[in-house]
């Protein structure tokens, strides 16, 4: 798929180039999510900027951000190279962190959550029981980014600029996770029930319960994931 190359654009409507950033990270995120960019392989910013028909500024911008992801690493001297799949012990770590940070934002949140908090935790689960669920990175991207928008809202709606901090700072580790099982989106309607019992346990303003559930979810989270992880 090519980008809209500037011969192509109406004449006096240049694209801006934080769109065109935006569209070559969206892109190379969909060639890493489904295959086509494997572990370890080099990404060429001449060569991805020629297949994209755009100038390889935006190219190096939307790996800047990937990096941040640890989807691509930047290797001195080298350039960028696709980062290897999470192996079991990197999942393991990562479901630690996450069982630190977010049964904590859950308690946090749950007493000082706004109605329009909460009411945008509840158009997130409504947007996660609509996406597609795949095969491809296309077709259940926008489930995943619900999935990430009701986390990333309740660590904003934790209070503490510091937890917040500590969430973002793994949350871009979630997509990259993804590739550790290789199967794309199987357990959908489980974890939509999971999203909706913690939405309950938060309108209901107990931190505890708020907590509770949310462990659950990534404690289950992380059983499904390894349930369907290839043997290594």
């Amino acid at each position: 798929m090519k980008l809209a190359s500037s011969r192509d654009r109406a004449p006096g409507r240049p694209v801006s180039r934080q769109v065109l950033a935006d569209h070559v990270y969206e892109e190379l995120l969909a060639w890493l999510m489904d295959g086509r960019l494997e572990p370890g392989a080099a990404v060429s910013i001449d060569g991805t900027a020629r297949e994209l028909d755009v100038s390889p500024t935006p190219v190096r911008e939307a790996l800047a951000r990937l990096e941040h992801t640890g989807m691509v690493r930047r290797v001195a001297l080298k350039g960028y190279r696709v980062a290897p799949v999470f192996t079991r012990e990197d999942f393991a770590e990562l479901m630690e962190a996450r069982l630190a940070i977010e049964p904590v934002n859950a308690r946090l949140a749950c007493s000082r959550i706004t109605p329009d908090g909460l009411a945008d935790l509840r158009a997130a689960v409504k947007d996660l029981e609509t996406a597609p669920r795949g095969p491809s990175f296309m077709e259940f991207r926008d489930y995943l980014e619900a999935d990430e928008r009701f986390h990333k809202l309740i660590a904003e709606q934790s209070g503490n600029q510091f937890m917040l901090a500590a969430y973002t700072a793994l949350g871009g580790q979630v997509q990259r996770f993804r590739l550790f099982g290789g199967v794309g989106i199987t357990d959908a309607d489980q974890a939509i029930a999971e999203h909706q019992v913690v939405l309950d346990a938060l309108a209901s303003g107990d931190p505890e319960q708020a907590a509770a559930a949310m462990a659950d979810h990534v404690h289950k989270v992380r059983a499904r994931a390894i349930a369907d992880a290839p043997a290594e």
